[in-house]
């Protein structure tokens, strides 16, 4: 990792969270959850609102101290200690920066808390500012600042003291669409300069899927699933996994023999269910089926009814109604050279790649 001092190089720390439970009266925020985080990792948190999430990064930060269980950076225990002494660094949903003082001032602050020489201070501060591309603006207020410049000011306040863990709850929130884009793009390459273990909050799952090792899916204070950002997407766990992360139609098939079948038809998977005891759903993903004109090979096809087109700039989604009163969805890029989109009312046969073509339960298996 490369030190934003100059002065060598710092090192990483892993995290264990182990069996942490936190509760307020009788609502459980946080249910026995446990989860390893590799030294040097970038993971997200990933949930809806009042899921869990924020409340396990507070107890990491030790604004939160949880019922039970144990948190340990490296092989440190700091279940019990204050936030002051965990020396992580913390970039707060609102940013939290002192309006009083200057760009300058904010970043350098906890170095002053921590006795650094003046002259230090003055010499990290622009190094990292640079790194955060503000180097002009050490004598800005904070009121001078837009929103993204105000981001990279937190950030470089919060990584300026070079935490060995960085902890970052909706940091980009605030931010308009194209800003927000940019900026996850920014903290992804800083992470990959720095180094630095790296939890980091949101409830935007395309935000998760592009600036992430792995990504931990959290819903009612328990974990759902964990993986790369390619496995939670690709090869979703449960019916909840496969709604919550992309966009995606859920149809129920019956199992029969160890086999899945749509309307009597058998479909061809691209792996047996992981879970197949219980309700299973076939999932739909926009973009996954094709609009069939012709041939069939490899593909499962479904026959529907044009209902509606919805055009939105690079892609156009058709959505089709299926029998049973289902609806499915699919996304054609705006360059497609392919068949053009039926009219509303027009019968049509969609496929499904067998590769493409997975079941999730209802619930994800204990």
């Amino acid at each position: 990792m490369t030190a934003v001092n100059g002065k060598g190089s710092a090192i990483s720390l892993p995290i264990s969270i182990r069996n942490v439970t936190k509760t307020y009266g009788t609502f459980t925020a946080l249910d026995n959850v446990s989860l390893e985080i590799a030294s040097g990792e970038f993971i997200t948190l990933l949930g809806p609102s009042g899921s869990g999430k924020t409340t396990l990064l507070m107890v990491l930060a030790g604004f939160i101290r949880p019922a039970s269980g144990e948190v340990r950076f490296g092989d440190r225990d700091v279940s019990l200690l204050p936030p002051h002494k965990r020396d992580v660094g913390m970039v707060f949903q609102n940013y939290a920066l002192f309006p009083h003082m200057t760009v300058a001032g904010n970043v350098g602050y906890p170095l002053r808390l921590r006795g650094v020489a003046k002259s230090e201070i003055a010499d990290r501060v622009q190094k990292v500012l640079a790194l955060v591309q503000l180097g002009e603006l050490g004598t800005r207020n904070i009121d001078q600042l837009s929103g993204g410049q105000r981001q990279r000011v937190a950030l470089a306040r919060a990584i300026v003291f070079e935490p060995r863990i960085l902890l970052m709850d909706e940091p980009l929130s605030a931010l308009d669409k194209k800003l927000r884009e940019q900026m996850q793009i920014e903290v992804r390459h800083l992470h990959q300069r720095l180094g630095m273990t790296t939890v980091y909050v949101t409830h935007d799952q395309r935000e998760a899927l592009t600036m992430s090792d792995r990504v931990a899916v959290i819903d009612k204070g328990r974990f759902h699933q964990i993986g790369s950002p390619r496995d939670v997407y690709e090869r979703p766990e449960s019916r909840f996994i496969a709604e919550f992360i992309g966009e995606s139609h859920l149809v129920a098939v019956s199992m029969r023999g160890g086999t899945a079948h749509y309307r009597d038809r058998p479909l061809q998977l691209a792996e047996p269910p992981r879970h197949p005891s219980g309700q299973q759903f076939l999932v739909m993903r926009p973009e996954k089926l094709k609009l069939l004109t012709g041939g069939e090979d490899g593909l499962n096809v479904f026959e529907g009814t044009a209902r509606e087109i919805v055009y939105q700039g690079e892609s156009t989604l058709l959505y089709v109604d299926l029998p049973d009163d289902v609806e499915v969805a699919i996304r054609q890029p705006a360059t497609n050279v392919g068949p053009a989109l039926p009219a509303p009312g027009t019968p049509v046969r969609l496929g499904l790649p067998a590769g493409d073509t997975m079941l999730v339960p209802a619930e994800r298996a204990p």
